[in-house]
């Protein structure tokens, strides 16, 4: 798939990073004949997290064309998920939900994901260049890139548009200096795969499990079953109470999962596949998600917490929107970035916004294992953590801080 670098490119647009993102808006644009440049500073396949999909995520793969490889990949089947605190436990299966759409999806080892993605967007004739990257940006009408190979080439590009999917490297966030404070927590989050061992009846594989540690209830754990009886596991905290040295990340790891009964029970020995990671500070905003001549894409834009898997959904919405509205653009109409693309996507990313605050105060926890749940609204909150946060037929997307609100003086203990 790689290209050799000239001393310069024209294309319709130039795409920054190769992750979901970037491969889906990549498939979109060539599907109405646009030329397209993806610019991956990294080769694939390379470890990512971000493992679990939401069901939402599956309409945006159909559409690029992209289901099939997906589905023959063999990745984890996935339906729902279930919550754990102390003896507390409380199971959501996607497929009974408020919002039409899809209600399964997978677990994916990311890898593998992200690289099945943009040989798709390939396949439909991206030019995807791996191993070069962006070091400065021109903006407005007419965006230039200029580029490095890893044999040191430099190279411009000229786009009629770029899209910046860099994920966490935020490459135009970080050159034009578009870097807003976010909402969001100093958090981080300690990680690793395991060889779970599981028996079938063990553990419902179909599901990840979030499990709050039982003494502070702002520390939680993934645990997601991958293919081939791999799990992938996590702690997420301030960033203070994750604050290791990096030699003893493994033990610190270690002890934490042995804290939580589940996961002690599930995993408490099984042994680490890959060494123990840290990432921090990953919740960023900016103040807008367009400019002349660029739109920001994914976590290049806005990154909130993982507690609800909702990264790569809010990814592929973003590459969704901001395909469609670019189309309208090069065919010649006026477009309104900011009714068109970036206030639509807010609305989602404020939904996740309002459930994952309220997962820290506690009081979404309160609402989650609330005994005497209304199956309606239970269906509503279930379609919100299947990814459906722009469905505004949903009380609790329409208005979701006011509607949580309520709700939470019912379920509150006491």
């Amino acid at each position: 798939m790689n290209s050799d670098s000239s001393k310069r490119t024209v294309v319709d647009v130039a795409i920054i990073g190769a992750g979901p993102a970037g491969a889906v808006a990549a498939a979109l644009l060539r599907q109405a004949g646009r030329s397209v440049l993806v610019l991956e500073r990294q080769h694939f396949p390379r470890f990512s997290i971000g493992e679990s999909l939401l069901p939402q995520s599956m309409t945006y793969l159909e559409e690029a064309g992209m289901l099939q490889a997906v589905v023959e990949a063999g990745f984890q089947y996935k339906n729902g998920a279930y919550f754990v605190y102390r003896d507390q436990r409380s199971s959501f299966d996607f497929r009974d939900k408020h919002s039409p759409g899809w209600g399964t999806t997978y677990q994916v080892e990311r890898a593998v994901f992200d690289d099945v993605l943009i040989r798709c967007a390939a396949a439909q004739g991206a030019d995807v260049r791996f191993g070069h990257t962006v070091n400065a940006v021109h903006t407005g009408a007419a965006p230039m890139l200029d580029v490095v190979d890893e044999s040191a080439c430099a190279y411009r590009v000229e786009a009629r548009f770029v899209l910046d999917a860099s994920g966490f490297g935020r490459v135009l966030p970080r050159l034009l200096k578009l870097e807003a404070p976010t909402q969001m927590p100093t958090r981080a989050a300690l990680f690793t795969h395991v060889r779970d061992g599981l028996a079938l009846d063990d553990i419902d594989r179909s599901k990840i499990c979030i499990a709050t540690h039982p003494e502070r209830r702002d520390v939680w754990f993934w645990m997601i079953p991958l293919a081939g009886g791999r799990s992938s596991v996590g702690c997420v905290a301030e960033a203070s109470f994750l604050d290791v040295p990096h030699a003893q990340r493994e033990a610190a790891l270690r002890a934490l999962i042995r804290q939580e009964p589940t996961l002690n029970r599930l995993i408490g020995q099984a042994p680490f596949l890959m060494p123990v990671r840290q990432i921090g500070g990953y919740a960023a905003n900016v103040a807008s998600l367009h400019g002349p001549g660029y739109a920001l894409l994914g976590n290049a834009g806005e990154f909130l917490d993982p507690v609800f898997s909702s990264g790569v959904t809010i990814a592929l919405r973003s590459a969704h929107l901001a395909a469609r509205a670019l189309n309208r653009q090069l065919d010649g109409e006026t477009l309104d970035w900011s009714a068109d693309y970036d206030v639509p996507l807010r609305k989602g990313i404020d939904t996740f916004r309002a459930f994952v605050e309220r997962w820290y105060t506690g009081e979404l926890q309160d609402i989650i294992y609330y005994p005497e749940q209304a199956p309606t609204i239970r269906r509503m909150i279930c379609a919100v953590l299947a990814g459906y946060a722009w469905d505004e037929s949903n009380p609790y997307v329409a208005d979701p801080v006011r509607r949580l609100n309520a709700l939470h003086e019912v379920c509150k203990p006491g």
